[in-house]
């Protein structure tokens, strides 16, 4: 599923996050899997984000470096970390998801948050750090494309 866009929703007092739902009508459980993954991310500042993944997309990114039974320290040390956070959310019939109270301390997004379609997952931000940064990203994204596009060439080159 192609994730864009973005919206405001609250995270309510039971730390339930109603699925946009331009996603959720979108959501094909056979493509898409059973559930969303939740994890908490850091961000550049103080406050991080909460990253929602579907089922399947998280599993096919998860397999990207293999399966070993003695996987190297960083290997390891990865694994550990991101299974140990990784949370599966099953959606409630009115399209909530229960986010986990430690994702949500870990993150800091608060109750007042925007949820942004970022191309495979859904990322959850604190509204205020959005809102503040959201004209920066904009008039950064010029030369953030120059940079990958050099990058790209230099990769394939």
């Amino acid at each position: 599923m192609l994730f864009t866009g973005h919206s405001e929703h609250p995270i309510d007092a039971k730390g339930r996050l109603a699925v946009p739902a331009r996603y959720r009508n979108a959501w094909d459980q056979a493509t898409d899997g059973p559930c969303w993954v939740c994890m908490p991310w850091p961000g550049a500042t103080e406050i991080g984000t909460l990253r929602l993944y579907t089922f399947n997309t998280f599993s096919a990114l998860s397999s990207k470096y293999g399966n070993s039974l003695t996987p190297g320290e960083d290997e390891g040390e990865l694994e550990l970390t991101l299974f140990s956070l990784a949370v599966q959310l099953e959606m409630d019939n009115e399209g909530r998801v229960a986010l986990p109270k430690r994702h949500l301390e870990m993150s800091g997004v608060g109750r007042d948050v925007v949820v942004v379609g970022v191309r495979n997952r859904l990322e959850v931000h604190a509204k205020s750090a959005w809102n503040a940064r959201e004209m920066e990203r904009f008039r950064r994204l010029p030369s953030l494309i120059e940079r990958i596009e050099r990058k790209h060439a230099g990769e394939s080159a």
